[in-house]
């Protein structure tokens, strides 16, 4: 596939920092570098790290690891975890074609900077509707177009997707006549941030051969896909586990899986893809923080791969129990006041208010305040700020009990609303 046909013009000026392209040589054996300015690490003060588990194990971070982290390293991020990532991959996607890996500041860091590797001014991006609200706050900062596909409780309709492509331009949603077809197409397949929608594997073989029909990428942002709720603990195949062409740039995180300070993600795709990711790295913020990534191999070491695996399961079986003690107070409180669909992955439900009520944003942020509980008005995950009786609620840092009395001041709200 030719990759510089999606490659923006921003994207194609940037060039390899000369410093940061030596530091593949730093580690190297017997090579001695005059170089990268590189500190002195017997001037830190930092002797050593010890983490301790919540089942009581201590894990003694290997030392020459430790001062490798508190160094400049690789853009791509510390070849141990990049290669045990590397490795995971290979176990739960199998993708079908070769692919690079770049570890980032978070998995929303990647993301932005895909954002602007694809998109040159004036371009339109294809999005869900509604639509994850951190990605949609940076793309209206560039000058570009945001071309809504709706979707349901299966994600994206492959339907709406294939008119808009097939009829464009005269289906921009935009109105411009001479904006090009859109390139590529961004989705959160898993526990959608903020429907909780979960796409089916059929759902997601047409959603995929459509982008190959038109030559559109997709960049699947799947942070909840470990948090899926199958009673198998089975998990739906990826995009990139479908993807034959070499379309899709994956995100991934360890914000809800192991920690979301720790502020880790990875991003897997087409080699040219992601070495422009690589490049944007090298002369913004020049490589992940070090201490979070041999925090985080450490522990993915010291597990291995099955024991990554026990723990995600782990992590999914907890959210499952707190999505049906929520589904249950939504069914005391709520029913008849509101309709739902009950999420297959992640922690959001997108509540659909009825009672004539047309637009959430005061309730929820002027009234429901005063009430004391917290929700975020539909409106503000809508491409175009259409105004709508959504609010998304989120269920996993609540006990049963707050469940129970955040729902019925919602009820207390939505009831002097609908009465009024």
């Amino acid at each position: 596939m030719d990759y510089q046909q999606f490659i923006s013009e921003r994207s194609k000026a940037r060039k390899p920092s000369a410093i940061r392209a030596l530091s593949p040589y730093l580690h190297q054996k017997d090579m001695i570098s005059l170089g990268a300015g590189q500190p002195n690490s017997g001037t830190f003060p930092f002797a050593g790290m010890t983490v301790t588990l919540k089942s009581g194990e201590k894990l003694d971070i290997d030392h020459q690891l430790f001062n490798r982290s508190l160094s400049y390293d690789l853009t791509s991020g510390l070849p141990h975890l990049n290669d045990w990532l590397r490795q995971l991959q290979k176990i739960e996607h199998k993708p079908p074609v070769e692919f690079e890996l770049s570890i980032g500041t978070g998995s929303q860091d990647l993301l932005i900077k895909a954002f602007e590797m694809l998109l040159n001014d004036g371009d339109a991006i294809l999005i869900e509707k509604p639509s994850y609200t951190g990605c949609l706050s940076f793309l209206r900062t560039l000058d570009c177009d945001l071309a809504d596909i709706i979707t349901d409780a299966n994600g994206i309709v492959p339907e709406a997707l294939e008119d808009m492509l097939a009829h464009w331009p005269r289906s921009n949603p935009n109105g411009k006549q001479d904006q090009p077809r859109p390139r590529c197409l961004y989705t959160i397949p898993c526990g959608g941030n903020p429907t909780g929608a979960t796409a089916t594997l059929e759902r997601k073989k047409q959603v995929y051969d459509i982008c190959s029909k038109y030559n559109v990428l997709i960049i699947e942002d799947d942070a909840y896909y470990y948090l899926q709720y199958n009673s198998d603990r089975s998990r739906v195949p990826s995009y990139l586990s479908l993807d034959v062409d070499g379309r899709v740039l994956r995100c991934d995180s360890m914000s809800k899986i192991l920690s979301a300070g720790l502020r880790i993600g990875w991003m897997t795709g087409p080699k040219p893809l992601v070495e422009r990711i690589n490049m944007h790295t090298m002369v913004t913020n020049l490589q992940p923080s070090g201490i979070p990534q041999v925090m985080a191999y450490q522990l993915l070491d010291h597990w291995g791969h099955d024991g990554f695996f026990r723990h995600v399961d782990h992590v999914a079986t907890f959210y499952r129990q707190k999505r049906d003690e929520f589904i249950e107070c939504l069914d005391r409180r709520m029913k008849g006041r509101a309709e739902w669909v009950v999420p297959q992955a992640g922690m959001f439900v997108w509540i659909r208010l009825l009672g004539g009520i047309k637009d959430s944003y005061d309730l929820i942020m002027t009234k429901a305040l005063k009430q004391n509980v917290l929700a975020i008005p539909g409106v503000a995950f809508m491409p175009h700020e259409d105004k709508n009786e959504y609010i998304r609620v989120s269920f996993s840092n609540v006990s049963k009990e707050d469940m129970n009395e955040a729902l019925s001041r919602l009820v207390t709200v939505f009831d002097e609303e609908a009465q009024s």
